[in-house]
């Protein structure tokens, strides 16, 4: 078991008609994190884009799942087993449409709520629970709209993007906590926000 290895996965839906939408949450914090720490996550590898980099002393795993939203435990599950990362070492990222536009949410771990990226991975890791998310609120679905159309729409006005934006950088700043910090940490200062 290597203990000096973490895994930061974000959800989205590759291809540049989902860019900018909000099931693309943890496709956008991916990006903050691949700019902030100078890597690019553009390696083939395990169904997803993936990079290698450190972070405080730490290997840290990047990946971007390409199997699209719904089939994202194919991804996980496969970098669980090449890199043989226990759970708590690896952190989800993702959109949620039950948090305001803009707020965090961290856990240690939990159930995959109404999110179908996250139903696929623990469909694929066998319901095991236990890894550390961070949920990047998206906002509410609007009465009248679909819920597919909803997270398949990109922010409506300037103001929505710019409360995104700065969400992206908390999350990162997340992740950098937890790899630090740990888990417990990382929710002391990121669900008060």
């Amino acid at each position: 078991m290597d203990k000096e290895t973490f895994i930061v996965v974000g959800l989205g839906n590759p291809g540049a008609q989902y860019a900018r939408t909000r099931h693309n949450a943890g496709f956008e914090t991916m990006e903050v994190l691949s700019r902030r720490w100078g890597v690019e996550i553009n390696r083939k590898k395990l169904n997803g884009m993936v990079a290698e980099t450190t972070c405080n002393g730490h290997r840290v795993v990047l990946c971007m799942p390409q199997t699209f939203m719904n089939a994202s435990g194919e991804c996980v599950q496969a970098l669980l087993q090449w890199y043989k990362v226990p759970l708590e070492r690896m952190i989800v990222i993702y959109d949620d449409i039950d948090l305001t536009l803009g707020r965090l949410r961290v856990r240690k771990a939990g159930s995959a709520g109404t999110h179908n990226g996250m139903r696929s991975i623990l469909q694929q890791i066998g319901g095991q629970q236990g890894f550390p998310r961070i949920r990047v609120g998206v906002g509410a679905k609007p009465e009248g709209w679909d819920l597919a159309d909803w997270v398949l729409s990109t922010y409506r006005i300037r103001e929505e993007r710019e409360e995104m934006e700065k969400a992206f950088a908390r999350a990162a700043d997340c992740v950098e906590d937890w790899i630090k910090n740990g888990i417990e940490h990382a929710m002391q200062q990121y669900n008060s926000k």
